[in-house]
């Protein structure tokens, strides 16, 4: 067997082969994908792939534009009109809105299917969902959804008015609003609420404490007039961090124009409707010891029966109950906060009524136990009375009770009951 040796000289020229050739190997591979042609055809080639595929990716997607408003996040949203979904180039097809617990709240979407938004208020402290679909003019679908909060109870405050949206009230009854939160704004929150009258009469607010704002007219409302309010509230800071969430219009007629006067004196009380004495009828009021208030008062409350304690106004015995406890006071109407009524009186002997003044600061009337007699004086006085009329009492050497103890404000002068409007 021939043994073949490598000389020096030969292994030196094949290793330098070798490396030309792995030399040559990796230039190659350092070169792949690089630039083959000078002229730039494969940087052209792949730009016009990627505008295609732009053009596709287009062609695929639907021009509608969706809003949802509130924005995605959104707190402190108003309950009001907050809560809505547009659409351009396109009309709406699904909107659906949610609670966070899943519960659906009902919408509509417009008849041009451009809009919608919730059927009714929605709820303060609340987290709500909208998931919106709408479609262009190539039926191509879009979709936008979002979710926000609506104002909390804190942070919000509303007006609890009276009187109802739709009753028929009596000439004195004027318009009040207890807000559940104290009004450091007032003239701006008041500027936001109209009362107005289609009897013309001018009607003006009064700020009885910062929760608390009447309107009424210099004189009595006119009998038979419409009276609208409106709250313009929502949005309106009515103290620092507190903002009104109302946005409401109600309405109530005037009745006919009945004002009753009690005369301590001659223990008479006089029914006038419409500017004439429909009935006399016999009274007894406050005791020379517990008079009864004077002044111009206003039915607010009206009760075929109810509970009179005396313990719940100040009138106790030595243990500390009530001097009197009667659990069916008869056809009872209320003039005052602090217990002051007009009733009717079954326990009193009838001798008492037109004669003297026994009560412990009601105006009583000879009245039947049970309500159920309709032919006593005071099922008569209930049955022809309503929330908002006027009974004046005088002539019992009492003060005239305060204009806001109860529907009262009649008790101020013109010019005072103005000197308390902010607006």
């Amino acid at each position: 067997m021939e043994k073949r040796v490598m000389t020096d000289s030969k292994r030196r020229k094949g290793l330098m082969a070798a490396s030309a050739l792995l030399g040559g190997v990796l230039v190659l591979s350092a070169c792949s994908g690089g630039d083959s042609d000078a002229s730039g055809s494969s940087s052209g080639k792949k730009d016009s792939q990627q505008q295609q595929a732009d053009e596709a990716a287009a062609k695929k997607t639907s021009e509608a534009d969706i809003k949802i408003a509130p924005k995605d996040g959104s707190d402190n949203a108003s309950i009001n009109n907050a809560a809505k979904v547009t659409v351009s180039k396109g009309t709406l097809t699904d909107v659906k809105m949610t609670t966070a617990d899943g519960t659906a709240v009902a919408g509509q979407i417009s008849a041009d299917k451009k809009s919608w938004k919730p059927t009714n208020q929605l709820e303060r402290a609340t987290t709500y969902r909208i998931a919106a679909e709408a479609k262009d003019a190539d039926n191509r679908v879009a979709h936008e959804n979002a979710s926000f909060t609506t104002v909390s109870p804190t942070n919000s405050f509303i007006g609890n008015f009276t009187p109802e949206d739709g009753s028929t009230v009596g000439v004195g009854m004027p318009v009040s609003i207890n807000f559940d939160k104290a009004i450091t704004n007032k003239a701006d929150v008041e500027s936001h609420i109209t009362v107005s009258s289609s009897s013309g009469q001018e009607v003006v607010g009064h700020w009885f404490s910062p929760n608390r704002l009447d309107f009424r007219p210099e004189d009595y409302w006119t009998g038979g007039s419409t009276v609208t309010l409106k709250l313009d509230l929502d949005g309106v800071e009515g103290a620092d961090g507190v903002t009104g969430v109302q946005q409401k219009t109600v309405t109530f007629k005037v009745g006919r124009n009945q004002v009753s006067t009690v005369d301590a004196k001659t223990k008479q009380m006089t029914v006038t409707r419409d500017g004439k004495v429909v009935k006399t009828i016999p009274i007894s009021a406050g005791s020379p010891e517990n008079k009864t208030y004077e002044g111009q008062m206003v039915i607010s409350e009206k009760f075929k029966e109810t509970r009179m304690n005396g313990a719940t106004v100040g009138f106790t015995d030595d243990d500390g109950k009530g001097e009197y406890d009667i659990k069916d006071v008869p056809h009872a109407m209320r003039l005052s906060n602090s217990g002051t009524f007009i009733h009717g009186n079954y326990w009193g002997a009838k001798s008492i009524f037109g004669s003297v003044n026994t009560s412990h600061g009601c105006v009583g009337l000879a009245d039947a136990k049970g309500a159920n007699d309709s032919s006593t004086p005071g099922a008569w006085f209930y049955d022809n009375s309503m929330v908002g009329d006027v009974v004046i009492v005088k002539n019992t050497g009492d003060k005239t009770v305060q204009p806001d103890n109860g529907l009262n404000g009649w008790n101020l002068s013109w010019a005072d009951w103005k000197a308390g409007s902010a607006a």
